[in-house]
């Protein structure tokens, strides 16, 4: 093994495709993927819909919601599977050498507003649920904004092992707090009889469910990148992106209609389950936080052009932890807006990049001549974002399928001109 090849290894290959020597099995990638998808965000989004229907319309809100990330993220996973590369490597083929940049920073700046989201909350409700003095607060912000992306900093490896360990328990905490909510809401009979007590539209309440974590799913290549096949990306995607997070989703929402509460810590400590309620806390959110520096690392390293990961990954916790301090945990409902315009037309860009103008095969990303920048995918980002931006509907579903429809009809109509120009040309 050359130095060079050595350092990428080390790295988790952050400028190059994956060899098949360091693939990984469906059962590694779908508890890291797992442990990304437990995120408490989420469950606020499953409370701010669970209050807005009957039982049983929301459980189908819920299902074509996640259903559709689900579908989303998969295909994303298949590519990265087949191609070896994340998402930052694919944007060089849609959006160009220079134009990728713009990808890099959206997916780069969202993973940290999160990781400063989820730093600060950890922070907050430590001090509310332990009586520990306000003043604790901060130091507890910088305490927890380094300590989670110790995993991220060791890589792959380090993200496997935590989740070996808190997946199964965080499965446990929430199944045992799903039966004391169902049995305090009088069983199923009780549940169907909740009546709504908030207004709120489909079409809005899917896009909620949809958009809370799409970002996540446009980056979860950077695991799915290094599943054996294709198959099982795809389905290591579903079982994170489908069943995962429509569990934190379906959470949220019985604990909005029986609790009047959608995180998961408030629940646990109305069901008398406050010590349990702090670890299922801690383990939530640092399998969400490692993951999602870690993505951060990931575009940074295109950004910048370098191999050094884990210098970004350091960098990146210092820039969330310095957002939690300045509030970030204030700003989440704009952020999430923002996530469900503006993230899933570079989804839309890629896929349409990947299966129309490379017919399902990159070339060599070393040996490629890629443009500075793809105009055609730029084009079609932009269209696709100013569509959803402006869109009534599910907002982030008319991005990606805007962005992809859009991207397919320019490159179909250039590539006939480019045909007509050829054949002309060489008929005189």
């Amino acid at each position: 093994m050359t130095d060079t090849t050595s350092a990428a290894q080390e790295q988790d290959y952050p400028l190059s495709a994956v060899p098949e020597t360091a693939r990984k099995s469906l059962w590694s990638m779908g508890l890291v993927l797992l442990g990304f998808t437990f995120f408490t965000a989420t469950m606020w989004a499953g409370g701010t819909v669970g209050t807005a229907f009957d039982f049983g319309t929301l459980l189908w809100v819920l299902l074509i919601g996640n259903l559709l990330l689900g579908a989303y993220a998969a295909v994303l996973g298949y590519i990265a599977a087949r191609s070896g590369l994340n998402t930052a490597l694919m944007s060089r083929y849609a959006f160009g050498e220079l134009g990728s940049k713009l990808s890099d920073f959206i997916l780069g700046f969202t993973q940290i507003g999160w990781y400063a989201w989820g730093t600060a909350t950890m922070a907050l409700l430590l001090v509310k649920m332990t009586g520990l003095p306000e003043g604790a607060t901060l130091p507890l912000m910088v305490l927890f904004g380094f300590g989670f992306c110790v995993t991220a900093f060791v890589g792959y490896k380090g993200l496997e092992l935590l989740s070996r360990v808190a997946v199964p328990a965080m499965m446990v905490l929430i199944a045992v707090s799903m039966f004391i909510a169902a049995s305090d809401a009088g069983g199923l009979a009780g549940l169907t009889s909740i009546a709504p007590t908030s207004d709120l539209s489909i079409a809005a309440a899917i896009t909620l469910v949809f958009g809370t974590f799409v970002s996540g799913g446009t980056q979860a290549t950077n695991w799915t990148r290094f599943a054996r096949s294709g198959k099982t990306a795809v389905w290591a995607t579903l079982a994170a992106f489908f069943l995962g997070n429509g569990l934190m989703t379906l959470v949220g929402a019985l604990g909005a209609l029986v609790y009047q509460q959608a995180d998961i810590v408030d629940i646990m400590v109305a069901q008398g389950l406050a010590t349990l309620g702090i670890l299922m806390l801690f383990l939530n959110l640092w399998t969400t936080q490692d993951n999602t520096v870690y993505n951060f690392a990931v575009a940074g390293c295109n950004l910048l052009r370098t191999r050094r990961r884990k210098t970004v990954t350091v960098v990146g916790a210092a820039i969330g932890t310095l957002l939690a301090v300045l509030g970030m945990y204030d700003w989440l409902i704009p952020f999430l807006i923002l996530l469900g315009t503006f993230i899933p037309p570079v989804g839309g860009v890629i896929m349409a990049n990947y299966f129309v103008r490379y017919r399902g095969t990159y070339p060599d990303l070393v040996s490629a001549q890629l443009p500075a920048f793809n105009l055609i995918g730029l084009s079609a980002y932009a269209i696709g974002s100013f569509v959803a931006y402006t869109s009534a509907w599910i907002a982030p579903l008319v991005g990606v399928l805007v962005a992809a429809f859009s991207y397919a009809l320019l490159e179909t109509v250039v590539a006939g001109v480019k045909a007509r120009r050829a054949s002309s040309l060489s008929s005189i």
